[in-house]
Parts: C-alpha cells; sequence; structure tokens
C-alpha cells in the first residue's frame, strides 16, 4: 500500500471466545463431497418424484378425454387444419391449483426470509463484540472499496474511472493485486489510488480478499462499510451514494448489493447475456429489492457483518475461523450471502445500485463460467444443509430441474409431432397458452432496448439458450456424482490474450 497509508492498524476489538457462550453446537466435520453427492441424490429424487406425479395424473386424466375434432378453414384461398382439443378440465383445474401451490411458497419462502432477522445467533454474535463502540446514530459512513484484481490491466481503468464518476466519491480505493504478472499495480498508483498485493495466495478471489480484510477489518470503526467490487465492473453513478445511504439510516442493515447488466458488444451470444441479467433484474425491483444473491460484482457491506462473519466461521458457519471468505466455495459471493443470511442478516439491492459487468465472449467461457455458478450454488447448498436460510435456494434448485425435465420433453413432443404428421394441424388452445408466454418473455426483456425484445420475441433462439443452460445444470449433477475436480476460468484481453 501507500507509504501514507502503510500504518501500523489499531488493535483488533477483543471478542470472547464462543466457548464462554452456552448452548452452542459444535462444529460437524463431513466430507464436502459425500454431502454433494447427497445434494444431487436430494435433487434428482425430488424432481423424478414431482415429475412422475404429474406423468400420472396427466395420463390418467387424458384416458377421460374425449375424441377431438378437426375442422378445416378457409384462410385467403389456404386450407388451415384447426382442432378443439384441450387438456380435460380436471387437469387444468389441477394446473390452476399448482400454480396458486407454488405462488403460496413463494410467498411463505419470503415470510421465513423476514423471519430471519429475528435470530438468535444474532445475540451471540453482539455478545462477541460487547467491548466494541456502537455505530453513532445518523453517523456518515466511510467508504472503503477493495477491488480484487488478476491481471486487469484491460479493465482496471474503466472500473477506477467509474468511481471516480460516484456522485458520493469512496474515502479509499485499495486495488486487491493478486499475483498479478501485468500492469494492474502501476495503474492503480498511476490513477491515484493503494495497490495491496497478495502473498502466496493460492485461493484465487476469496484468499486475496482475505488477506485484505485481513489488515483492513481490525482498524475499522462501527461507521466503516466496505464496498466490494469486480475489477471488470462499472459501477452506476449513485451507487456508493444510495448504498451507504441506505446503511446510514437502517443499522439492522448488513449489505447492499448491485443490480448487474451486461457490457455491450460479443454478438448474439453477448445479447442472450443481456436478456437473462436484465430479467433478473426486473426480477429483483418487482421484489422491492429483496435480493437472492449478494452479487459479487458490487456490493456494499457493513464491516461489522463482515466480522461477524469471520467470528461465527467453523462454529455457525463453514470455513476457516476468523476468515470472512470461505475459500472452499467456487462461489464466494453466494456463499457469504448464505453466511449473512444464517446469522439473520437482512440485505436489500436497490434499483439505482446499478453496474455494467463483462460477459462471456464465447460459448466455452461462458461454459466454465456458468458450470462455476451453478456447482458453487449446489456445493454451498451441500456445506450449509436445509436451513431456514437456505430453504428458497433449495426451491430453486428444484426448480431449475424440473424446469430442465419439463422443457427438454416439450421441445421433443414438438419435434416428434412435427416430423409425424403429413398435415400441420393448429390447436387454439395451445397457441393461447404460448402467447402468454411469448408475451412474458418480449415483457421481462423490454428495458433492454429493442434488440433484447426482437430476441426475445423470436422465442426459439432464446429456448435454445435455456436448453444450454440446462445441459450446463446436468454436467454439474455428473461432476459433483463423480467428484471432477472444478476449474475457475478468467477471460483474457487484450495483449495478454
Amino acid at each position: 500500500m501507500d507509504a501514507d497509508r502503510d500504518q501500523t492498524p489499531e488493535p483488533a476489538p477483543t471478542l470472547r471466545p464462543f466457548a464462554s457462550v452456552p448452548d452452542l453446537p459444535p462444529p460437524r466435520p463431513t466430507s464436502p463431497a459425500t454431502l454433494g453427492r447427497l445434494v444431487v441424490a436430494v435433487v434428482i429424487a425430488s424432481v423424478a418424484a414431482i415429475a412422475a406425479t404429474a406423468w400420472a395424473i396427466g395420463t390418467t386424466l387424458a384416458a377421460q378425454t374425449d375424441p377431438a375434432t378437426v375442422s378445416a378453414i378457409d384462410i385467403g384461398g389456404w386450407q388451415v387444419l384447426v382442432s378443439d382439443e384441450r387438456p380435460p378440465p380436471d387437469l387444468i383445474l389441477i394446473s390452476l391449483l399448482g400454480m396458486i401451490l407454488i405462488a403460496l411458497c413463494a410467498i411463505a419462502f419470503e415470510a421465513i426470509a423476514a423471519l430471519m432477522s429475528i435470530s438468535p445467533r444474532r445475540r451471540y454474535l453482539a455478545y462477541q463484540r460487547a467491548t466494541r463502540e456502537l455505530a453513532p446514530q445518523g453517523g456518515r459512513a466511510r467508504v472503503t472499496v477493495l477491488v480484487p484484481a488478476h491481471n486487469e490491466e484491460y479493465s482496471l481503468p474503466t472500473t477506477l474511472a467509474a468511481l471516480a464518476q460516484q456522485t458520493r466519491p469512496p474515502d479509499r480505493v485499495v486495488v486487491v493485486a493478486d499475483n498479478c504478472t501485468d500492469r494492474t499495480v502501476a495503474i492503480a498508483h498511476e490513477m491515484g489510488h493503494e495497490a495491496f498485493e497478495t502473498v502466496d495466495n493460492r485461493h484465487k478471489k476469496g484468499g486475496a480478499l482475505n488477506q485484505a480484510l485481513e489488515r483492513i477489518l481490525p482498524a475499522s470503526r462501527p461507521e466503516d462499510v466496505i464496498l466490494v467490487m469486480d475489477a471488470d465492473t462499472s459501477l452506476g453513478p449513485r451507487f456508493i451514494e444510495t448504498a451507504a445511504a441506505r446503511l446510514e439510516a437502517d443499522p439492522e442493515l448488513a449489505a447492499a448489493g448491485g443490480l448487474f447488466y451486461g457490457e455491450p458488444g460479443h454478438g448474439i451470444l453477448g445479447q442472450f447475456q443481456r436478456n437473462e441479467y436484465t430479467r433478473y433484474s426486473t426480477q429483483i425491483r418487482q421484489r422491492r429489492g429483496r435480493v437472492f444473491v449478494l452479487t459479487g460484482t458490487a456490493t456494499m457491506f457493513r464491516a461489522e457483518a463482515l466480522l461477524d462473519v469471520a467470528a461465527a466461521r467453523d462454529v455457525f458457519l463453514p470455513g476457516e475461523p476468523g476468515k470472512v471468505y470461505d475459500t472452499a466455495a467456487l462461489t464466494e459471493d453466494n456463499e457469504l450471502t448464505l453466511a449473512l443470511k444464517s446469522l439473520g442478516a437482512t440485505m436489500t439491492s436497490p434499483q439505482e445500485c446499478y453496474v455494467v459487468t463483462e460477459l462471456m465472449p464465447t460459448w466455452r467461457t461462458l461454459w466454465r463460467q456458468r458450470q462455476r455458478w451453478q456447482r458453487g450454488a449446489l456445493e454451498n447448498l451441500a456445506a450449509y444443509g436445509l436451513t431456514r436460510a437456505t430453504l428458497r435456494y433449495w426451491g430453486q434448485q428444484l426448480g431449475i430441474g424440473y424446469g430442465t425435465i419439463a422443457l427438454n420433453s416439450a421441445l421433443l413432443l414438438m419435434l416428434i409431432t412435427f416430423l409425424a404428421v403429413d398435415t400441420w394441424i393448429w390447436f387454439p388452445f395451445w397457441l393461447g397458452v404460448g402467447a402468454v408466454f411469448w408475451i412474458e418473455r418480449v415483457a421481462t426483456a423490454w428495458k433492454g432496448g429493442w434488440r433484447a425484445r426482437l430476441l426475445a420475441a423470436a422465442l426459439i433462439p432464446e429456448l435454445a439458450y435455456d436448453v444450454f443452460l440446462q445441459v450446463v445444470f446436468i454436467s454439474c449433477l455428473w461432476d459433483i456424482s463423480t467428484n471432477r475436480t472444478a476449474h475457475w476460468g478468467h477471460v483474457q484481453h487484450g495483449a495478454s490474450a
């Protein structure tokens, strides 16, 4: 770090050992591979049971269906065959009840998430730091930005330039240079910021951030906040202002995450990813900022919340004692979200806190990225088990699994039908169902601009992209089951490519 910043840190806060707090459960060491296979087995068994139940109901009721009639309609000299076939009324009713049940489950998950803020673990953690002073009410947060970077000379200038354009400038910016062999450190200094170089780090991004936080957190004050952001990401101009204001106004809020959008370019593959990110951001806005995952692209944390996580490692949470990030996790942002939620922390993602982040330029790099995301999510569930904090995430994995079976079964049935029939027959009922799906795809991508709308309206390309992501999901299940080693992908830019 710079000489004016490189000072001996203040003594670390005195934390009472967990052993002095009664009724704490001992750690339960278990093989990660065994837990991973258990998660795969639970997901597959649950999805298979749901699919078998749906198939049995559909088959039973379909046998009661009266034969459909086919009518010939003349449209502009063309004869079109139209069938009045539709599912039995009982099956339609069961389907509607199923959708209502799913909606009620979603509401229940939201209620459970709200109750997570009433966690007895927060009392234990407050007991841990009983000697620390409290943050002043309404005090101004001191913002430190950490930018972990591994050979990011291509992207870093744009990232740091966006930081300089913030409506509320950060108080301190530290580029965490991890095993860099390019000009990352020099660029940080040239642009007037600190550079912290990791030492013998073999644990990727999480290990680099742990080394920096071990130096920064012991000297933190109660009003301090830490913004962790990727070196290939540009913040929206009001990100720091909005996130810091939320944390200053609400002492119970632990973190404020960002909504991420994709950078321009990369052809149709880039547009697939931009549409995907736009839909996710739309979901978060509809949920009034209630966040699924505190994105690794950019999230502002209360320093006290990170100290809580470090203190709870190997007791309430998996991971090495005293470390903020669990370096065994492939997806450090998802794991840290689960850690904070397991401790009863509350979090938000305001729509003003948006970022523009890097996209994967090739199908191969996208495959590696999504394998890491998906496998990391499954392995995090294996580490945490079934708890109030993870219940929603288990539901998401079951939804992905069932969606994989449903979508591919529907596409296969359509292909078989297309190849088998001599004359095409139109089914108004199913056209109506398809129209609802089509409208939803276009509407949820609308904010992405005209390119996003055109791609969504074409429908078939995005369905193929969805199948690609589902193949990644199946691949992750297989890799976990066979205990294959996971790999971390890194996009090369410019001369380094």
